[in-house]
C-alpha cells in the first residue's frame, strides 16, 4: 500500500494484505485485510502510531523511505497483539532514538512478546498528552477493546481518532476512505461480532467517553478510515445495545437427515409466523457469517443429534462459540434426534450458561421425526413467536 495523506503532515504508511484468509487461525477472512499504520509529523517531533503484521515490515518501511522519514520520535503501541506490534522491533533498529509510547499493561506484553528492552518505553496514563509541537496526542486507555492494555489516541488539533482495533474491519480496499457504507457495515459487524462483541458492555462505556470528544477522522488500524465517523459510531451503538431482531439463529449438523427434517420443518414453521430465520449448516458455515448473525438475533436454536452420548461435535462447537461471544441473545433451545440415548440437550443448555437467556422446551426425538414431533415443533414456533412479541420485536 502507498503512503498516502489524511491531513498534511499526517499518513497512512501500512499494508493491505489482499490474499490473508485466516486470523489467528481460527477467523475466515473472505475479504482480506490491512494492518494500519499512521505516521504524524509534528512541528517538533514525529510519532508513529502502531506498525504493521512482520510479514509486512519491509511495505511500512518503503512507506517510510518514499516520504523521505529519516528520524522517527515515538512509536506509539495501541495494542501489543502481533499484527499491530510485530514491526516495533525492526522499527526500533532503524531509528536509533525511538520511545516505545504506550501504558504499563501494553508494555509488560510487549516485554514478554517481541523482548523490546524496558529502557525504550516511555509509559503513560489515561488522558496524559505527548506534545509533538504544534501537534498534541492524547491517549485513551480501553481496556477490553479486546485486550486489557488496549488505548485510543486522539489527535488534538486535527479531531482524528486512532482506536486500534475498535471499530476495525478486516477489508482488503485500495481506497484510503470508507468506499461503501454498504459493504464496510457488513465488514465491520462481522469484525465485531467475531472480535468485540464478548466485551460489549465495556465498549459502551468507551464510546459515552469518546461522546465528549469532537471526532472528524477515524482511523482503524483495520479496514479504511471513516470520514463520516456517525456511520460507525452509531453502528456500535447499536450493536452495543440491548435491543434484539425478530429473528431466529439456527445452526445444525444433521447426520442422517433426521435432525435436517426438524429443521427444515421448524424453518417453514417460523416462517408461516412471521418470525425471521437464518439457518447454517455447521459443515458448510463460515464461522464469520454465523457471528455476525448472532450480534441481535433474539433466538438461538442449535440443532445437534446425539454421537454415542451426547452432542455432534459441530454443534458443541457452535454451542461454546455462542457461549464466547456471549451475544444479547434472549432466548435458546436444542432440537434433534438420538438413536439409543444420551446426555445432548443437557450438555448443550451446560455449554451455553454465560448467556443470559430463557431456555425454551426443547424438541429432542428418538430416530425420525414422527407426527407428533412436527406437532411439537409447531409449538415452539409457537413459543418463539409469543416471547418475540411479548418483548415488542415481532415484525421487526
Amino acid at each position: 500500500m502507498a503512503a498516502r495523506e489524511i491531513v498534511p503532515g499526517v499518513f497512512a504508511v501500512g499494508a493491505i494484505d489482499w490474499d490473508r484468509r485466516l486470523f489467528d487461525e481460527l477467523i475466515p477472512l473472505p475479504d482480506g485485510t490491512t494492518y494500519n499504520s499512521y505516521l504524524v509529523q509534528g512541528s517538533e517531533k514525529t510519532a508513529l502510531i502502531d506498525t504493521v503484521d512482520p510479514m509486512k515490515t519491509a511495505e511500512l518501511v518503503g512507506n517510510l523511505d518514499s516520504l523521505g522519514v529519516d528520524a522517527i520520535d515515538y512509536i506509539i503501541s495501541s495494542h501489543a497483539e502481533q499484527d499491530h506490534s510485530g514491526s516495533i522491533p525492526a522499527m526500533l533498529e532503524r531509528f536509533g532514538d525511538a520511545k516505545v509510547v504506550t501504558n504499563q499493561k501494553c508494555r509488560d506484553f510487549l516485554v514478554d512478546l517481541l523482548h523490546v528492552p524496558q529502557d525504550r518505553f516511555i509509559v503513560i496514563g489515561d488522558g496524559d498528552t505527548l506534545s509533538l509541537g504544534d501537534r498534541t496526542l492524547e491517549f485513551i486507555i480501553a481496556p477490553w477493546v479486546h485486550w486489557p492494555e488496549t488505548m485510543l489516541t486522539y489527535l488534538q488539533e486535527d479531531r482524528i481518532l486512532f482506536p486500534c482495533d475498535l471499530f476495525g474491519s478486516h477489508y482488503a480496499t485500495s481506497s484510503l476512505y470508507v468506499p461503501d457504507e454498504g459493504v464496510v457495515y457488513e465488514s465491520a459487524k462481522r469484525y465485531y461480532a467475531e472480535i468485540m462483541m464478548p466485551f460489549r458492555s465495556s465498549i459502551k462505556g468507551h464510546l459515552d467517553k469518546l461522546a465528549t470528544r469532537q471526532i472528524d477522522l477515524i482511523a482503524p488500524s483495520h479496514g479504511p478510515v471513516y470520514d463520516r465517523p456517525a456511520f460507525i459510531i452509531d453502528a456500535y451503538r447499536d450493536w452495543t445495545g440491548d435491543a434484539v431482531t425478530n429473528m431466529v439463529v439456527l445452526p445444525y449438523v444433521s447426520m442422517h437427515g433426521s435432525t435436517q427434517a426438524m429443521v427444515d420443518h421448524l424453518v417453514n414453521a417460523l416462517m408461516e409466523r412471521g418470525v425471521g430465520v437464518q439457518p447454517f449448516n455447521l459443515p458448510k458455515t463460515d464461522t464469520g457469517d454465523l457471528a455476525k448473525a448472532l450480534v441481535d438475533a433474539a433466538t438461538v436454536v442449535i440443532g445437534a443429534p446425539t454421537v454415542i452420548f451426547g452432542p455432534h461435535p459441530q454443534a458443541v462447537y457452535a454451542a461454546y462459540l455462542a457461549n464466547l461471544l456471549r451475544p444479547k441473545t434472549r432466548y435458546a433451545t436444542v432440537i434433534g434426534s438420538y438413536g439409543w440415548g444420551g446426555k445432548t440437550v443437557d450438555t448443550i443448555v451446560e455449554m451455553l450458561g454465560r448467556l443470559k437467556v430463557e431456555f425454551l422446551e426443547p424438541v429432542y426425538v428418538k430416530g425420525h421425526p414422527k407426527e407428533e414431533d412436527f406437532a411439537a415443533l409447531d409449538r415452539l414456533a409457537d413459543e418463539i413467536a409469543k416471547k418475540h412479541e411479548e418483548a415488542g420485536i415481532a415484525g421487526s
